[in-house]
């Protein structure tokens, strides 16, 4: 099955890869072929497997992480929708922000659902999580690139953000719902391992004409009931009997996951007030390169 080691390790990486704009499910598939762990990577790619059902409460404990991290904004955001539906306008920023994620967690979440088994049973593999990964590297550096074209920068100019003070940025409450749709979208990419959820939505809003920082914000707020969804939809098949001889593991895992999610996502915060995603996709490129040479 799977030690207890190898479940801190691969709790671990699902914390910090599933934020981080690198691909938890890329690394998920990477990390263990290159350990030499042939049975987690053969079960990756099986219609049901006990990793698939160890993985379920990886991301419970991430989407809790997020949940935890931005309690303040979800408390703002869950009594805005409510408020909208009482008084049937959306008026202020917190309003608009609770439409925009519900726009665009709709395709996510269809599109997710009808897929991601067989996206998972036909892609989950190294040489397939090497390609993908070194694309997503490619999509990194070419949304940075987009980012800074005149008419991207026309948005951010006509609709300044005023929490940056680093770079000029439009606000996140003056996306229309056809954007926050195409963002929606976008997150689709992330059933091919080796492509980042986060990475893809940020270059999505990045696109739009998003800072950095609001871009990432609405990135993990809009990951947060995509992963809760996910794992909750599969949690009978972790206290079934798939899950038989891996639950003691998927809660010590869960833990390790939950804490690294946590100060992950502390950190890209900051990190995404001043900087870009230039240096992951820097990693992306290179760790998906020498995967490809090694698996292929």
């Amino acid at each position: 099955m799977i030690s207890y080691g190898q479940a801190i390790l691969i709790g671990l990486l699902q914390g910090v890869t599933e934020l981080f704009p690198i691909s938890s499910l890329g690394h998920s598939v990477l990390v263990p072929a290159w350990f030499g762990w042939h049975h987690i990577v053969d079960a990756q790619s099986q219609g049901e497997s006990f990793y698939l059902a160890f993985l379920v409460g990886l991301h419970v404990a991430t989407a809790i992480a997020l949940l935890v991290f931005f309690r303040k904004d979800w408390v703002r955001i869950i009594s805005a929708f409510f408020r909208t539906l009482r008084t049937r306008k959306v008026e202020s920023p917190d309003e608009r922000l609770a439409w925009l994620l519900v726009v665009a967690t709709i395709p996510a979440g269809l599109l997710g659902l009808a897929f991601e088994h067989s996206f998972r049973t036909v892609f989950a593999k190294p040489e397939a999580a090497a390609a993908f990964l070194f694309l997503n590297g490619l999509l990194l550096l070419a949304g940075e690139r987009y980012r800074r074209r005149a008419e991207v920068r026309q948005l951010a100019v006509e609709h300044p953000s005023t929490t940056s003070t680093t770079e000029v940025g439009r606000r996140l409450d003056t996306l229309d719902f056809k954007e926050a749709g195409v963002v929606g979208v976008a997150q689709v990419g992330a059933l091919f391992a080796g492509i980042s959820r986060s990475g893809i939505t940020m270059v999505a809003g990045l696109a739009r004409g998003l800072d950095h920082e609001d871009a990432a914000r609405f990135s993990f707020l809009l990951a947060t009931p995509i992963i809760f969804a996910a794992g909750v939809y599969k949690l009978p098949d972790l206290f079934g009997h798939l899950g038989d001889g891996v639950r003691g593991q998927t809660l010590v895992a869960s833990l390790f996951a939950g804490v690294a999610a946590y100060i992950s996502v502390k950190f890209l915060v900051r990190f995404f007030e001043t900087r870009t995603l230039t240096p992951f996709a820097i990693y992306c490129l290179v760790a998906g390169a020498i995967s490809v040479v090694r698996f292929l």
